[in-house]
């Protein structure tokens, strides 16, 4: 089992094709592609024990390549509500800063998080930020608000990332608390709220990080990275729209009309069916695949 690291190259198109074909011989994938004007810019998973390989190659065009742990991975971004009573907050400015580093995500507002007292978490709002692989919930400026509602995210099986103004705030253990952006009325681009988005971002790659080597102690028969190609590969309207995951891929199609196709996609020899959970999604009607670890396949 590979494990793989996450990555952003940053270069021009030059030699593109000669860079995508390494990406793949070394078992790797190329999981977002843009073309700003001359630069090219592409998200990408390659085993670790390959990146010299790669890097030499980089050298060659002039690329840059720095590490995003944040890729390969979905991440709720929460504020309380979208309405009038939570606003300004800055949920977009972070949504779009999670993005540059890869990340996938979601803006999910609470439709009950009004309130100290009143705030829940509804059973669908749990359901899908279960689906993901992290979730960061936007606080306000009220120390004793924000200790109420951390106890809200009790039941949560994903690592919870609490962002809010007061630097220092007490909340259960397997929450982290960031201080430092609270209500703000601007954009966050002054040095200190850039510096909070860098400890966000540093944190939330720790929380992947540990993610992902609990889920290589008992791998499954393939990467999800490999799952993602194949499906792609093997059905054509999923091409381009797989969301790669840190257990398994989201795929963005109707659950009914696919999740036969899916589960006939054949890895590495096996059915998709025989070595993994197909599911339902919550949003959308969507299609979660979680690979299974080895020992559960007998």
């Amino acid at each position: 089992m590979y494990d793989y690291g996450y990555y952003i190259f940053e270069g021009g198109p030059y030699r593109k094709n000669e860079v995508i074909d390494l990406i793949e011989d070394l078992g790797g994938v190329v999981i977002q592609e843009f073309v700003i004007g001359l630069d090219l810019v592409m998200f990408i998973a390659i085993p670790k024990v390959d990146l010299e390989s790669f890097m030499k190659l980089a050298s060659e065009v002039k690329a840059k390549v720095r590490e995003a742990k944040l890729i390969g991975s979905e991440i709720a971004v929460v504020p309380p509500s979208m309405s009038y009573r939570h606003l300004p907050h800055p949920a977009c400015d972070i949504n779009e800063y999670l993005r540059r580093f890869g990340a996938k995500t979601f803006m999910v507002g609470l439709s009950r998080g009004v309130g100290q007292k009143r705030a829940i978490l509804t059973s669908y709002e749990r359901d899908f930020l279960n689906e993901v692989d992290a979730a960061v919930f936007i606080m306000g400026n009220v120390s004793e608000c924000i200790k109420r509602k951390a106890g809200l995210l009790r039941g949560l099986r994903v690592p919870v990332v609490i962002v809010g103004g007061p630097q220092h705030v007490d909340v259960p253990s397997d929450i982290i608390y960031i201080g430092g952006l609270g209500r703000i009325a601007h954009r966050l681009k002054l040095s200190n709220e850039v510096e909070v988005l860098n400890r966000l971002v540093e944190a939330l790659g720790a929380l992947l990080d540990k993610k992902r080597e609990e889920f290589l102690e008992d791998p499954p028969l393939f990467p999800p990275v490999l799952l993602k190609r194949e499906i792609e590969k093997q059905i054509e309207d999923a091409k381009d729209l797989t969301i790669l995951k840190v257990d398994g891929v989201r795929i963005p199609l109707d659950y009914d009309e696919y999740a036969e196709a899916v589960g006939n996609v054949v890895v590495e020899g096996y059915k998709l069916k025989d070595v993994a959970m197909i599911k339902r999604s919550v949003l959308k009607n969507h299609i979660i695949v979680r690979l299974l670890p080895e020992s559960m396949l007998g």
